[in-house]
């Protein structure tokens, strides 16, 4: 019968310890919440570069199809100037 008892003794102080600190946390949030409140970073500004990027002649699909090329290039083992893409179809 002791065991029993003992090992809800164990059990008790265990739970108890825990609500403890799981309450101690709590209160340490809650004072960093009160001093340190959360503010917003500001929003980033406008971008003014994208017309200029597209004037230049480089577009985004630019992009792209020489990321498209190069993968295709890599994974076929051969120089980029040996392959030739003609058609490009969206799905």
């Amino acid at each position: 019968m002791s065991l029993i008892l003992q090992s809800v003794q164990v059990s008790i102080l265990s739970m108890s310890v825990i609500f403890v600190v799981l309450g101690v946390l709590i209160v340490v949030i809650e004072v960093m919440v009160h001093y340190l409140p959360y503010t917003a970073p500001p929003p980033p500004p406008p971008r003014a570069q994208a017309p200029a990027a597209t004037a230049s002649g480089s577009s985004q699909d630019d992009d792209h199809i020489a990321a498209i090329h190069a993968a295709l290039a890599h994974h076929l083992g051969k120089a980029p100037h040996e392959i030739q893409i003609s058609n490009i179809q969206t799905l």
